[in-house]
């Protein structure tokens, strides 16, 4: 199992701030498994500009899931 969190405008659109799912092996199939929910879901993880982050470390789609595993999902911020 991994953790699934979703933050800031993300989890407001969302309407969800985590879930608890089976391990799908990579970041990129997490994100395809997720985009099922519906075409907000889709829009929003299958951005270009959708940050992810696993156990507090930026990643890609590239990046492998173990059991486990904390997967953030989050807009792009900016500061100034």
């Amino acid at each position: 199992m991994i953790k699934v969190l979703f933050f800031a405008s993300l989890k407001e659109a969302l309407d969800c701030a985590q879930l608890q799912l089976d391990n799908p092996g990579s970041v990129a199939a997490l994100k395809q498994q997720l985009a099922q929910q519906s075409a907000d879901w889709q829009r929003w993880l299958l951005s270009e500009s959708t940050l992810v982050a696993v156990n507090q470390t930026m990643a890609n789609d590239a990046t492998a899931l173990n059991d486990g595993d904390e997967v953030a999902f989050f807009p792009p911020v900016t500061g100034g």
